[in-house]
């Protein structure tokens, strides 16, 4: 015999508290609820000039309120440059939008593959700038005069004064040359590269750093809003407490009288 013991599904899902933004009239976590109140005045002249019935008495979420700080900071950097911001601007505005680190740009941006020439040009640049360059060619150069002027007594395949050799060296500097020069516009490039990196990462930073402030200063406004709120209902319990201390004092002199 089989017992069968039903399987009674319980929904302990617990309901999100949310509320309705009075700047777009959507629903939001009720955790997002900012008071448009403590809200710093450049922000909100930037938002009543894009919604004139916003009134300080209304409420945001703070992903909306994070939207007109970006904004904000825009048009900051525009007052700044004097006109449109540039790429590397909105390239660090996309980044601060996105909440993605500058590192995976710079690496998305990076040139998958490289010409011939390009890498011919790193390794002159890399090997030919080097003490090992020097030595061996140092080296080359010595064997060279010692085995024809010593080994094959000057009547070698280059006697003194070496015009084979200078013919050589007179070729490896002409292509030598060129190539130095691509090497050096190889690198100026990878110097703008990381001169505009740089100017990026300070920039999003002087950013962020702009935002921090912004925010340390919106949580300064609400924190003295809550204790000037806190010191008001002091003062009203204040209030009670003496006028019950002054009704009862009143009423213990006539309760003397009524004794007598």
């Amino acid at each position: 015999m089989y017992w069968v013991i039903p399987v009674v599904k319980v929904n302990t899902a617990k309901k999100i508290e949310t509320f309705k933004s009075d700047l777009t009239g959507n629903e939001f976590p009720i955790s997002e609820k900012i008071p448009a109140s403590s809200i710093s005045k450049s922000i909100m002249d930037l938002i009543l000039k894009e919604n004139p019935e916003f009134a300080r008495q209304h409420s945001l979420a703070e992903s909306e309120l994070n939207m007109y700080r970006q904004k904000y900071i825009e048009a900051f950097l525009m007052k700044q440059m004097k006109g449109e911001l540039s790429s590397l601007e909105k390239t660090v505005m996309g980044s601060l939008n996105t909440n993605t680190p500058l590192q995976r740009k710079f690496e998305d941006d990076l040139p998958q593959n490289t010409t011939f020439g390009q890498r011919i040009a790193d390794k002159v640049a890399g090997f030919g700038g080097s003490w090992v360059f020097i030595v061996i060619f140092t080296v080359f150069l010595v064997a060279w005069m010692v085995l024809n002027v010593y080994w094959y007594n000057n009547k070698g395949f280059d006697p003194y004064p070496f015009i084979l050799l200078n013919l050589i060296l007179s070729t490896l500097a002409a292509l030598q040359a060129p190539v130095i020069m691509m090497s050096q516009n190889r690198q100026e490039e990878k110097d703008r590269e990381r001169a505009k990196k740089d100017y990026m990462t300070n920039l999003k930073s002087e950013i962020e750093v702009r935002m921090l402030h912004e925010k340390v200063d919106h949580l300064i406004l609400s924190l003295q809003q809550e204790a000037l709120e806190i010191h008001k209902v002091e003062f009203n319990l204040l209030n009670e407490i003496l006028k019950k201390l002054g009704q009862e004092a009143g009423r213990e002199p006539n309760n003397k009288k009524t004794k007598k």
